[in-house]
């Protein structure tokens, strides 16, 4: 199982017991009679993390500000890019879950991919050392971060797609937020809206994440769509029609980077 994986990594565990730790889910963990779980090696990879895109961005972009500098590391650390980059390394089958996580589609939800990912990071460090993990972020994020540096919106897709539809439109998204889930593991999905239509679903663990990842989607859809008007019709942004009633969108990491 983990063969594969130290291939995609690029690298060999001296302690493999430490990366079956870092692919143990917790629900998992509670069906095998307690055994431990990924969220010590979670917690550590996810501040090694932090520290090395820090580093990684403050030198490569030595001219960008502070605000700038904390919108690129937020939009590459967060959970849906984790989960986009867990997804490359085709990380959802290599986590060890219970049965009834596993029948809920865990494997492809981004939460846990997102942990996982940061638990790997964690044994990485733990059984590779500074360097070695330093080395596996950049490769591992450095084409992410590049795109997301290139970028001349805002990163806050809130603020993105509020500033587009104001433009465009003359009104202002809305946001239709539900929960569900234990107090302790509560997962929020939001529907946003743009004069009445429906244009971007998103999950996340907290109201804010999940608005960001709606407000992605629909940011997406209409900034494909006023340029494709725009091209056919020869005119400027601002002379094309508003939505025309389409059906909801929803969230796909994979889809929009």
């Amino acid at each position: 199982m983990t063969e594969r994986l130290q291939q995609a990594l690029g690298l060999r565990f001296r302690d493999p017991g430490l990366l079956r730790l870092a692919l143990t889910h917790r629900s998992h963990a509670f069906e095998a009679g307690g055994v431990p779980t990924n969220e010590r090696l979670e917690f550590l990879g996810d501040a090694v993390l932090g520290v090395v895109v820090t580093d990684w961005i403050y030198h490569r972009f030595e001219e960008a500000s502070e605000g700038r500098l904390a919108k690129v590391r937020a939009a590459a650390v967060n959970t849906h890019s984790l989960a986009d980059i867990a997804r490359d390394l085709d990380l959802g089958q290599e986590v060890l879950l219970g049965k009834g996580e596993e029948q809920s589609g865990g494997r492809d939800k981004d939460s846990i991919l997102a942990d996982t990912l940061e638990a790997v990071i964690g044994a990485v460090y733990l059984d590779q050392g500074h360097d070695a993990v330093a080395e596996l972020v950049r490769r591992l994020f450095s084409v992410m971060l590049e795109d997301i540096s290139r970028r001349r919106e805002s990163l806050d897709y809130k603020t993105s797609l509020q500033e587009v539809t104001a433009g465009e439109l003359g009104t202002l998204p809305s946001y239709l937020l539900s929960e569900k889930g234990p107090d302790h593991e509560k997962t929020f999905t939001a529907i946003v809206t743009v004069a009445g239509e429906a244009l971007g679903t998103g999950t996340g663990r907290s109201k804010k994440e999940a608005e960001q990842a709606a407000a992605q989607v629909a940011y997406a859809v209409l900034r494909e769509r006023f340029a494709v008007v725009s091209e056919q019709d020869g005119g400027p942004r601002g002379s094309s029609p508003g939505p025309d009633g389409g059906a909801p969108h929803e969230y796909s990491p994979n889809e929009y980077s």
